[in-house]
């Protein structure tokens, strides 16, 4: 069995560990709140739920849909809340296929702090494109990410389409 070593993420594994999960310290109750959503990098807000740029995406278009309610599981969304978050993940695997053309789409959730989640105290989705080939030797050894397009550019080609 190979094993690969991927350091870069301890940083991030570690501050979401000494979070404690409330909505003060939330990135996307932070994002909400602010009055930004070029600088926050919320694409798209509805009634119930919001999708919003990775910070630190794996490929271009890498986006999160969460619930605007600071909730840490999906069974306790309201029906509304529930419907819209799939009605967004339907609508952002349209709009990453028209913009990005990828081989596959990775759409999912982890659900609580052992199961992944980055961010526990608040469900949501992640959503991103995938290519045939696109994990590298740079990610692997390199403790890099190439992306072909910054946070800004990617958030303006998907507040484009969003507002369509």
């Amino acid at each position: 069995m190979d094993y690969f070593f991927t350091p870069w993420r301890y940083q991030y594994i570690a501050k979401a560990a000494a979070d404690a999960g409330g909505a003060e310290s939330c990135i996307f109750c932070q994002a909400l709140n602010g009055s930004d959503d070029a600088a926050s990098l919320i694409v798209f807000r509805g009634r119930e739920c919001f999708v919003i740029l990775n910070r630190f995406p794996y490929t271009s278009g890498h986006v999160m849909i969460a619930p605007m309610a600071h909730l840490d599981e999906l069974q306790k969304l309201p029906p509304g809340a529930a419907h819209e978050l799939m009605d967004l993940a339907q609508r952002v695997e349209g709009i990453l296929q028209r913009v990005y053309r990828p081989d596959g789409l990775n759409l999912g959730m982890n659900v609580g702090r052992a199961a992944g989640a980055g961010v526990a105290g608040h469900v949501h989705m992640h959503a991103l494109p995938r290519w045939v080939g696109d994990t590298n030797f740079m990610t692997t050894t390199g403790e890099s990410r190439v992306l072909p397009e910054s946070l800004e550019q990617t958030w303006e080609k998907l507040r484009k389409e969003f507002s369509q």
